[in-house]
């Protein structure tokens, strides 16, 4: 404990930032991601075979590719196409991308639990096609995916750690960890505390998930 004192009167102030740094990449990714996820799967609901076929591979590329090969293809590669991101926006595009790709394809296992019988009544009552999927088909999607899209918001947090692969401005939990075990002895202590943050981070993304999901259950 009084090596655990000691990196924290330390590097607390530090640990604080890096703990800020990495919910805010949390949120700036999720956020664009589920967004982007929501429209691809809406177009995905068009009957136009092209475009249904072209999102369908977006959706598995990136939902298949490494996320460490995404960031470098990212801050490596697009330069030589003189297309050049700054490296905290490409940390975000990565995870974002990321996530847009598992947030279609739950929404689309979500979908597939809507019985047929509502699209059909829906349009016997003359309703159009797009405000069936915005009235009938995406707030029950929704409600079916809460536990899937809370087990991603989390994943999603962890892999902020990617922001320690590059020359990032500021250091989010992984980087301050490496930091401190390159410039002290304290490495394994400053392990056991990133890894207890990330941990309560986690408990209470899923105590919030499961709050959410109680109160938007389908019942059966």
């Amino acid at each position: 404990m009084s090596e655990v004192s000691r990196l924290l009167t330390d590097y607390g102030p530090a640990f604080g930032q890096a703990l800020f740094l990495t919910w805010k990449l949390t949120v700036l990714s999720f956020v664009p991601g589920f967004l982007l996820g929501m429209a691809v799967t809406v177009l995905r609901l068009l009957p136009v075979p092209p475009l249904r076929a072209a999102l369908t591979v977006y959706v598995e590329i990136f939902r298949n590719i490494p996320s460490v090969a995404l960031l470098i293809f990212i801050v490596f590669a697009l330069p030589d196409l003189n297309v050049v991101i700054d490296y905290e926006p490409s940390v975000i595009l990565t995870l974002a991308l990321v996530c847009s790709a598992f947030t279609a394809d739950y929404l689309r296992s979500g979908i597939n639990t809507i019985a047929g019988g509502q699209i059909e009544a829906a349009l016997s009552l003359g309703m159009r096609p797009m405000h069936i999927i915005y009235a009938v088909v995406l707030p029950q999607a929704l409600r079916a995916v809460v536990q899937p899209m809370t087990s991603l918001l989390i994943a999603l947090m962890l892999s902020t750690s990617l922001a320690s692969q590059v020359p990032f401005p500021g250091r989010e939990l992984t980087a301050l960890v490496s930091k401190i075990a390159n410039d002290s002895a304290a490495g394994i202590v400053a392990f056991a505390v990133a890894a207890a943050m990330y941990v309560a981070t986690g408990l209470l993304i899923a105590w919030a998930g499961a709050t959410l999901e109680r109160k938007a259950r389908i019942l059966r």
